[in-house]
């Protein structure tokens, strides 16, 4: 029994724990390595799906001792176990839903998520960009050629005024059918309405036997803000925008100055005995 008995801390990866040049920082990793040492929990949670976080378990050795929170919060999985202990896909509509999407906004593209594959329609220099950062490779497809079910999309445009748009008429067309948020301004998600990092950082907390008053979640992106909503005591990074730092209750040094580190240093002096 440590201090941190009973203590969830919950993090975002890209731009959170992950810096801008794509590493752990040792002293993250140090912290987070006496953290659980004194009895805490340590959760990552990620829109990476399971296809391209299981390459980061590997190649980073992360420290995680909980079940993992992916594709924005559509999957929950234990690679302790290598087990799948919650997924929720897209609705068989979704391929046609997306269709007309796409053909309201013919300058827009996507990424379709399929078990362990990856789909795109009309590619772009974002999609390009995205699949590169997460060493995915994706095989262009009609969409009435992509197998299904999806377990998210995410659709790609240089301009965020064109996402918001795409925004706005997928919650107009099928409201109470998916959660659809940005991941950052170039990057808008769709999964199934209730898939989200809150509900499912409130899975994990459950599953583990923590109370709602000891978790702790970190984030920089918009589709963060849903599991910041669930913290006893919210963080984001300051290198957030803007309305994740409105939504924290305490704003750290960036990704690139061990911002988890930092939060686990306020731990610390929350739970000194």
């Amino acid at each position: 029994m440590g201090k941190f008995t009973g203590v969830l801390l919950a993090t975002d990866y890209d731009d959170t724990l992950y810096d801008s040049a794509g590493t752990i920082s040792r002293e993250n990793r140090q912290a987070i390595e006496g953290f659980v040492a004194q009895g805490g929990l340590f959760c990552i949670s990620t829109g990476r799906s399971y296809i391209n976080f299981a390459i980061q378990m590997e190649r980073e050795h992360l420290p995680v001792n909980t079940p993992v929170i992916l594709s924005n919060g559509a999957s929950i999985y234990d690679f302790a176990r290598e087990e799948s202990l919650w997924l929720q896909v897209l609705p068989p509509e979704a391929p046609w839903h997306l269709a007309q999407v796409c053909r309201v906004f013919p300058q827009v593209g996507f990424e379709a998520y399929h078990q362990d594959e990856v789909y795109t329609f009309r590619p772009n220099a974002i999609t390009q960009k995205h699949l590169a950062r997460c060493h995915l490779t994706g095989q262009p497809r009609a969409i009435g050629d992509m197998p299904t079910p999806w377990i998210k999309v995410i659709l790609q445009h240089p301009d965020t005024k064109v996402l918001e748009g795409v925004q706005a008429y997928l919650l107009a067309q099928w409201p109470q059918v998916y959660d659809v948020t940005f991941s950052n301004p170039t990057l808008l998600e769709v999964t199934a309405q209730g898939a989200n990092k809150g509900l499912s950082v409130l899975w994990v907390a459950n599953h583990m036997g923590v109370s709602r008053e000891h978790i702790y979640c970190v984030g920089n992106g918009m589709n963060d803000i849903p599991m910041l909503e669930v913290s006893a005591l919210s963080f984001a990074p300051a290198n957030s925008y803007d309305q994740v730092l409105a939504a924290a209750d305490v704003i750290l040094p960036s990704c690139d100055e061990s911002c988890v580190a930092r939060m686990i240093e306020v731990l610390e002096q929350r739970y000194q005995k």
